[in-house]
């Protein structure tokens, strides 16, 4: 009666803890479990193993597939943009049609809280030549030879302009400096990836060739003044950074005017003609008297004349006004008159039957005629081109991912096919789209981590469920004592239940330990390296995120408690009397 009493008295004193009776005998217990009998000891190791291996998978597993998919997200998004926007019927933003830059959107989006900015660039493909190589071999009758070997390499030229955000670039720039591009002049600096100088023999400050397609093929040369490294290989050797001027020269966007005289005459006269390029190729002239399609004139010059030609483009009628033809440029010939300008115009003729030309510059846009008492200047004055009044297309960034669909829904809702007061009629795509197999590939990823994570909970649920099973049956003699005391089955299965709960935290612990230990050393070490040509990355990716970390620990400890309860029903098979005698 004394001992009944004690043990009502003792059990009484934490009433209002629903768990203090069956905590405090699992806690008291616990330490024999761990050191109980040759049985039971090497199972539950075994149990709180499983559960630390199960940690350290899923938590290397979560890290690495969460910063795979940040690093070749932001990467992407660096070369590119969270969305573009372009004109409507093109497939692609690297060859999309020109657009006009001054668009009322623009200010318009800049006011959007979610958008970061928003940028006119354009693409150009281009073919670089690499540097002069000497290979030197031997010949069949055994003389040493050489010969020089030039490589070429396609590649997309990125043209931007003076407001152009460098951030991703700055932080993966290896040599030099990133260029600082002018608002009023052409510049040839570009900045290029390691891969590309690697590959076609080039250095920093090296002068490089390059080769574009128009109407004929046209040379340039580039200065090499940044080199950059982002590990995505696939993109390295692709993109080179430039000045988004040239890139509009070069695409012949918009119209760009100039005047030429002929090297030969008609009728001794001379014959002057507008020189266009750009626009849709069909062209339409105005030499003073309004729009048409005479390219030119000929004429034996008596005084001092400035000669204008503004050019433009037509889509049907060259003399009405369209909307939609390109802005036109505006080019000048001045011609000058020294001696009796009313003399013939009968000009010096070489052997090849052209007029004969004193140059009096170097880029050859003044010379002289002579013609019998007369000399004729001519100064050539070049439009400037519209093609500054055309892009590619608006690369938009955004602040957070997450915000993506919703920001791409915004857009397209003020922008896809309304015309604009161009008559333009423009669309926005998504990363998503513009990358689409790239992130398709990066989705099959999450489902690679739910088959692991599933997996590896499963075999510690079996483990933790075998070992609760042992630790049940070698204290069938505790089971019945407690039952013989008047305990309740669902309070004695409490009591293994909260010691499987005691060995899954140590295991968890453990596991957090080892496989945050290892997230660690890989995100500030980068000692696992990958083939960058196969995952797109230098290195094995880390992305510690401490929502996600929390979610494991607390789905791991629940579900493997909650699927405990099953093999716990064993308990309420157990008979006392048999028990007490079970050894």
């Amino acid at each position: 009666m004394l001992f009944r009493q004690k043990t009502f008295v003792y059990f009484s004193r934490k009433l209002n803890c629903k768990l203090a009776f069956e905590y405090f005998i699992s806690k008291k217990t616990l330490k024999s479990v761990a050191q109980g009998k040759k049985v039971s000891k090497p199972i539950v190791r075994i149990s709180i193993i499983s559960i630390a291996l199960a940690i350290i998978v899923n938590l290397i597993t979560i890290a690495v597939v969460s910063g795979f998919q940040q690093e070749v997200r932001q990467k992407i998004s660096g070369f590119g943009s969270h969305l573009f926007i372009m004109a409507s019927g093109e497939n692609s933003v690297f060859e999309s049609q020109a657009i006009r830059k001054d668009q009322d959107f623009v200010h318009f989006l800049k006011k959007d809280a979610s958008i970061k900015s928003i940028q006119a660039v354009g693409y150009k493909p281009v073919l670089l030549q690499s540097d002069k190589n000497e290979r030197k071999y031997k010949l069949a009758n055994g003389k040493d030879t050489s010969e020089i070997q030039q490589d070429v390499l396609g590649a997309i030229v990125k043209g931007v302009d003076e407001g152009y955000d460098w951030t991703f670039f700055k932080t993966h720039l290896i040599e030099g400096k990133l260029p600082n591009y002018s608002k009023d002049k052409k510049d040839n600096r570009i900045v290029i990836s390691k891969k590309i100088c690697r590959d076609l023999n080039y250095s920093l400050n090296d002068t490089i060739g390059a080769f574009f397609v128009k109407s004929q093929p046209v040379k340039r040369e580039f200065v090499i003044v940044g080199i950059y490294e982002t590990g995505l290989e696939e993109f390295d050797k692709k993109f080179i950074l430039g000045d988004l001027k040239l890139v509009q020269e070069l695409n012949d966007w918009g119209i760009s005017a100039a005047i030429e005289v002929a090297d030969t005459l008609t009728n001794n006269q001379l014959i002057i003609r507008g020189n266009v390029a750009g626009g849709n190729g069909n062209f339409k002239y105005d030499w003073g008297d309004g729009f048409d399609t005479y390219t030119g004139f000929t004429i034996c010059p008596f005084k001092d004349t400035l000669i204008q030609l503004v050019a433009a483009d037509y889509w049907s009628n060259p003399t009405s006004d369209e909307i939609d033809t390109s802005i036109p440029d505006t080019a000048y010939l001045k011609i000058s008159i020294k001696g009796n300008a009313y003399s013939p115009c009968d000009f010096k003729l070489n052997e090849f039957g052209e007029i004969e030309r004193t140059y009096l510059n170097e880029n050859g846009t003044k010379f002289s005629i002579q013609a019998s008492q007369k000399t004729i200047t001519f100064e050539i004055t070049q439009g400037k081109g519209s093609s500054d009044n055309y892009v590619g297309g608006f690369e938009i960034m955004i602040k957070d991912w997450t915000k993506l669909d919703d920001v791409f829904i915004r857009v397209k809702k003020k922008i896809d096919f309304i015309p604009t007061k161009y008559d333009e009629l423009l669309k926005t795509t998504s990363i998503m789209e513009n990358q689409k197999d790239i992130f398709v590939w990066l989705d099959f990823l999450d489902i690679n981590v739910i088959i692991i994570l599933s997996l590896m909970i499963l075999i510690g649920i079996i483990n933790m469920g075998s070992a609760l099973l042992v630790l049940i049956l070698i204290r069938s003699n505790f089971i019945g004592m407690m039952k013989a005391m008047g305990a309740t089955n669902w309070s004695i299965r409490k009591i293994f239940l909260i010691q499987a709960g005691f060995l899954i935290s140590r295991g968890m612990l453990w596991g957090n330990i080892i496989g945050l230990g290892i997230c660690f050393i890989q995100k500030y070490t980068g000692a696992f390296t990958l083939n960058p040509e196969v995952y797109y990355l230098t290195q094995v990716p880390i992305e510690i995120n401490f929502i996600h970390w929390v979610i494991l620990n607390l789905a791991t400890l629940g579900i493997c408690i909650t699927s405990l309860i099953i093999p716990s029903i064993v308990i309420t098979r157990i008979k006392p009397v048999k028990s007490i005698k079970f050894n």
